[in-house]
């Protein structure tokens, strides 16, 4: 038994772990507990609601926003001197690879807070003049306002990304937040309060709850009455049950939900640039990324080609130790998520399919077999119509589907319930401009894959998500519009 605690944040403090409410943090590597968790009771929801709301009534609603912005750039700074206790936490949350967590996450981490500090401190702000009939002028401007005291629920696969991703603008624009990070993951969200604390936020202005969903504090959270909006990152069903719980008081919802992702791949595509994206869009964080492809279209006369060297590039993968500098992909969240992934190659394998490459679980010894790994995998054989083709999967699987025409390659991606992004293959520039503005989607990338500008749109159609964040979309979630009209 461990004796290190992540602990809830509140007001500015670490709280004083109840071991009556823990549950444990496992590293998904081997199986072994590394810190028990703090989990927080309805009570100690309401008391970082209540820290949030003094917050956001106290010196934090006095601060302008330069210097709002400022705390934000000295935010970014203190990470990147704390990186790597930054590295360490996400890695042992999450199994990923060392290299990756310092290249992605916490680079990212810190991206977003540089970005936002700029962003949130130069949003439009309209005006008009209008010309009355009797001759005068009335003049309207529009002030912003922080939205309030936001809920904040991030998932476990890219547990600090995604948290900075919503943390740096919801501050950026005055708001006050309480964080309940996934379960899975919950490391860095305590130590992102040190680092705001260090960096002279006021107290109560950023919170950190831990705990579950239904009858925990995430449900805690989104019931409780003195949340004034909520930004979700995570599953459809999840997101759906949010709405159900703030739809009676008419909170707003930002949500970027779960994705069945699409590539097309034009038989005029340059295959080595292909290829390479492939691998990285279908397999990068052990297919753990709401953006990963998970259905590979391909013109038929180039789809032997392009099979055979995705499986090649699939089997060059390696598993193992974060730390090793060879590994390239960690293992999957939890056993419970191994489990899941693990049904759907069930269910292709039910369903008739060739597996190309992989299938099952690897034996790795070195003490790894006791965590939830998975071989990256590859499938041939299966329409739309089988589940794993319309399920998400959340792991490094696809399915590679032949298409002939290019309107046949648009219907067959197109034919899904989400709409999150999807990626399109040629040299031809025309069709890749409109193959790519005819995709259903939020995101639509040509010859590239998870390429992000911080000031573009980011979200999703259908069960993909509802709302936009980036750049100035973020703002607009954030602040409320007051509009001011003065009669000249």
């Amino acid at each position: 038994m461990t004796d290190r605690w992540i602990r809830n944040a509140v007001a500015g403090r670490l709280v004083d772990p109840d071991e009556r409410r823990s549950f444990p943090a496992i590293d998904p590597t081997d199986g072994r507990v590394f810190a028990r968790v703090h989990e927080a009771d309805a009570d100690l929801v309401d008391r970082a609601v209540s820290a949030a709301r003094a917050a956001l009534d106290g010196p934090w609603s006095r601060w302008s926003a330069a210097a709002r912005a400022d705390l934000l750039r000295r935010v970014a700074d203190r990470i990147e001197q704390r990186a790597e206790e930054f590295v360490a936490a996400e890695v042992a949350d999450t199994g990923k690879p060392v290299a990756e967590a310092r290249r992605l996450d916490v680079a990212r981490a810190v991206a977003n807070f540089r970005a936002f500090a700029d962003i949130a401190s130069r949003a439009d702000q309209p005006s008009f003049l209008t010309e009355l009939p009797d001759g005068g002028q009335a003049l309207n401007y529009a002030v912003r306002s922080p939205l309030g005291v936001v809920a904040v629920i991030v998932p476990w696969n890219l547990p600090l990304l995604l948290l900075t991703w919503k943390v740096a603008p919801a501050l950026g624009c005055g708001n006050a937040v309480v964080v309940k990070p996934s379960e899975e993951t919950p490391s860095t969200a305590t130590l992102l309060a040190e680092v705001l604390t260090e960096c002279g936020l006021p107290a109560g202005a950023y919170n950190v709850v831990h705990g579950f969903g239904p009858g925990s504090a995430g449900d805690f959270l989104v019931r409780h009455p003195g949340i004034d909006g909520v930004t979700f990152t995570g599953s459809s069903a999840t997101g759906t049950a949010i709405m159900r719980s703030v739809a009676s008081r008419v909170r707003p919802v930002s949500f970027e939900l779960g994705g069945k992702n699409a590539a097309l791949v034009f038989d005029d595509a340059d295959l080595d640039l292909t290829i390479a994206g492939l691998t990285r869009s279908v397999f990068a964080n052990t297919g753990q990324v709401c953006l990963c492809t998970e259905r590979v279209y391909v013109q038929r006369s180039v789809f032997d080609d392009v099979a055979s060297r995705l499986v090649a590039a699939a089997q060059g993968l390696r598993l193992g130790r974060p730390e090793a500098a060879t590994t390239t992909t960690g293992p999957l969240i939890s056993a419970g998520h191994r489990d899941k992934v693990l049904s759907y190659y069930q269910a292709a394998a039910e369903a008739g399919a060739t597996v190309l490459t992989g299938g099952g679980v690897p034996t790795l010894g070195a003490g790894l077999d006791g965590g939830w790994w998975i071989e990256p995998t590859l499938w041939s054989g299966l329409t739309n119509a089988d589940r794993p083709v319309r399920d998400e999967i959340f792991g490094p699987a696809a399915v590679l589907i032949p298409f002939d025409t290019e309107d046949e390659a648009v219907t067959l991606a197109n034919d899904t319930e989400y709409g999150l992004a999807a990626a399109v293959w040629t040299t031809n520039l025309a069709r890749g401009h409109r193959v790519a503005q005819r995709m259903r989607v939020g995101v639509s990338w040509v010859n590239t894959w998870f390429l992000r500008d911080l000031r573009s749109p980011f979200g999703g159609r259908g069960l993909s998500g509802i709302g936009r964040e980036g750049g100035e979309f973020s703002v607009d979630f954030y602040t409320e519009l007051t509009n001011v009209c003065v009669q000249i």
